[in-house]
């Protein structure tokens, strides 16, 4: 691989915190809020790169990563890979730390095998994994995951493989919830085959995949920690006849249905 092709050149640390900050303000505009499941974020040991194990539910997904990289990893470099295809049409993604593979072919096995040993080469970085390789319903079972990731805990076994389950419901709201759960840190090893890693992966995504599920159709934001709060959306002329009536009157309003938690 060329070096001016190393995704860790070719990421821009300024412009990741700018779009991070950008991303911020999107994800306001978009949800209603942000949460993670009351389990919250595990420890995973430190010096060791982490590798994050994702379903992939939505065109969402990659500026979910980015997101939770900023709150969750402030400190740590994210990279992720995507479609080629795909990232030709969002080029700013590369200086976010995205790098493209060529899905279904031996050179892109090959490119995702060897941009991932860089950069996890380095204990500070955190790879984000689509582990499905293309959009699956939340609801879709089994789960089952393409063989690259299980390859590269092989070459890496000083890294730890999180996984983490993503949905998207609306609520009680007009915006969505972006909604999101971790499952349990496991230790890359060599000593398992890559089908037996490819199993344990696909359990252990399908088992934080129906905690969150189990969560999110109860609608209670007290099994959450709200990590970022969107704007209520209630339509503009009822929320500017509230308002009015809230200078009136001097009492407090809240445009949401049913109250923030």
């Amino acid at each position: 691989m060329p070096e001016s092709d190393d995704p860790r050149e070719r990421r821009s640390p300024f412009l990741f915190w700018a779009f991070g900050w950008y991303l911020r303000w999107l994800f306001w505009r978009k949800f209603n809020a942000i949460r993670i499941a009351r389990d919250g974020l595990p420890v995973v040991p430190a010096g060791r790169p982490l590798i994050i194990c994702t379903n992939h539910p939505s065109w969402w997904d990659p500026a979910f990563f980015i997101l939770l990289q900023t709150l969750l990893f402030p400190g740590r470099p994210g990279y992720g890979p995507m479609d080629a295809v795909a990232l030709g049409k969002y080029g700013l993604l590369a200086k976010m730390g995205v790098f493209g593979i060529a899905l279904d072919s031996r050179a892109g096995a090959a490119r995702f095998l060897a941009a991932s040993g860089r950069i996890l080469s380095d204990p500070a970085n955190v790879l984000w994994i689509t582990a499905q390789g293309t959009f699956s319903d939340t609801r879709t079972r089994p789960i089952r995951l393409r063989p690259g990731i299980a390859h590269l805990l092989r070459r890496v076994p000083g890294a730890t493989v999180l996984p983490l389950a993503m949905e998207y419901p609306f609520w009680n709201e007009a915006k969505p919830e972006a909604l999101a759960r971790f499952g349990t840190p496991i230790p890359a090893t060599r000593d398992r085959t890559v089908a037996e890693w490819t199993a344990l992966l696909e359990a252990e995504l399908t088992r934080t995949a129906d905690a969150l599920a189990a969560d999110s159709v109860l609608r209670d934001a007290r099994r959450f920690d709200r990590v970022m709060q969107g704007s209520a959306a209630i339509g503009p002329m009822y929320s500017l006849y509230r308002r009015i009536r809230s200078l009136l009157t001097g009492q407090a309003i809240d445009v949401s249905h049913g109250g923030r938690e």
